[in-house]
């Protein structure tokens, strides 16, 4: 079922299940022929209830608490144009996702729409040295010229968009918020040039990450997903990978937040959308190369396994000797990413 017809509302995202979910409780009445005795008589003045247990809420710092918050994105604005060419312009903008206005920049391709639609969340880049809209420039460029609405979030810290002072130590949870934000600001933005029945989400390295935890977090959001060099579908690797070994002083003040893994291993799993990949809906296509320096394509070949054992639709594409960044091969993985959007969302 797609997420835009559930019964929560265009304007939101409630999704409670598998998180304490409750039953109604059965009352006891005095349906007997003859009255009872008088103590008997006076307890059942207020007749016996099974209470209803209220569920507790989730970690706000974990996929499940994710999962409870009600997700808001909406009005899509667009400012400058940054580009025009032969085939797509290119407009800075802004939207709404949880409060907070996120930038970005979308391509709009000429011709006559509505043109299915594109969400593409990218990898690492430092907030101090980051520009709107730098990141996957080159998938940018190529999607919209075939005919693809693509918006590139900033994420919160980054650009003009709003600040997240916890961002980091809360394990950039936020960027996924305004992954999801950015799927339904295209979708209730009344635009006629985006079709907000089609759209897709495309990720690379941390951005993979993020497209991980949009899809366990919000199943039926979108139609489809695609991620190159993904980062692990653990954070707790991630971490040890990226930036435990570096010194980094932000993880001092995860351990001292959240607890190491060994200390704290509920939060950690807690944390991760491996743990929750029975909730997605949508078919993914993971992109890895064999002589990735940076994130190692064992990462991708496990969280395939997940995918596969929950029975889900996933298919993993290796690149014998491709490296992170993707060079020679870029362009026939880039065929079959359009191949892969072509089949589920024209």
């Amino acid at each position: 079922m797609r997420f835009r017809s559930m019964a929560c509302g265009a304007a939101g995202l409630m999704l409670v299940a598998a998180v304490g979910c409750t039953g109604d409780g059965d009352s006891d009445g005095d349906a007997g022929p003859t009255s009872p005795p008088t103590s008997a008589r006076a307890s059942a003045k207020t007749p016996s209830a099974t209470p209803t247990p209220t569920p507790t809420p989730a970690n706000p710092v974990s996929i499940p608490g994710l999962i409870q918050r009600e997700h808001r994105g909406s009005d899509l604005k667009l400012g400058n144009v940054r580009v025009r060419t032969d085939a797509y312009t290119q407009y800075a903008v802004t939207y709404e996702a949880n409060g907070l206005t996120i930038s970005g920049i979308m391509n709009i391709p000429r011709g006559k729409g509505p043109f299915p639609a594109l969400v593409l969340a990218h990898g690492y880049i430092d907030p101090a040295v980051y520009t709107s809209g730098r990141g996957l420039a080159r998938e940018q460029e190529l999607l919209a010229r075939n005919g693809y609405v693509v918006l590139h979030t900033d994420y919160r810290n980054h650009a003009g968009s709003d600040d997240d002072p916890d961002n980091d130590v809360n394990l950039r949870l936020g960027y996924t918020e305004d992954t999801i934000g950015a799927v339904m600001a295209l979708r209730s933005s009344g635009r006629p040039e985006i079709d907000g029945e089609r759209i897709g989400l495309l990720g690379r390295s941390m951005g993979g990450g993020v497209v991980y935890n949009t899809l366990v977090v919000a199943p039926g959001l979108v139609d489809a997903a695609v991620v190159f060099a993904p980062v692990s579908s653990r954070p707790d690797e991630n971490i040890d990978h990226f930036q435990r070994g570096d010194g980094d002083p932000v993880v001092a003040e995860i351990d001292k937040t959240h607890g190491t893994p060994e200390e704290n291993p509920k939060f950690w799993r807690e944390a991760s959308p491996i743990t929750y990949v029975d909730r997605v809906t949508e078919p993914l296509l993971i992109h890895h190369g064999t002589a990735d320096e940076s994130c190692p394509i064992v990462w991708s070949e496990r969280t395939t396994a997940a995918f596969e054992k929950a029975g889900k639709d996933v298919e993993l594409v290796k690149y014998k000797g491709e490296h992170h960044t993707f060079a020679p091969q870029w362009p026939a993985s880039m065929d079959t990413t359009m191949d892969f959007f072509e089949k589920h969302l024209r």
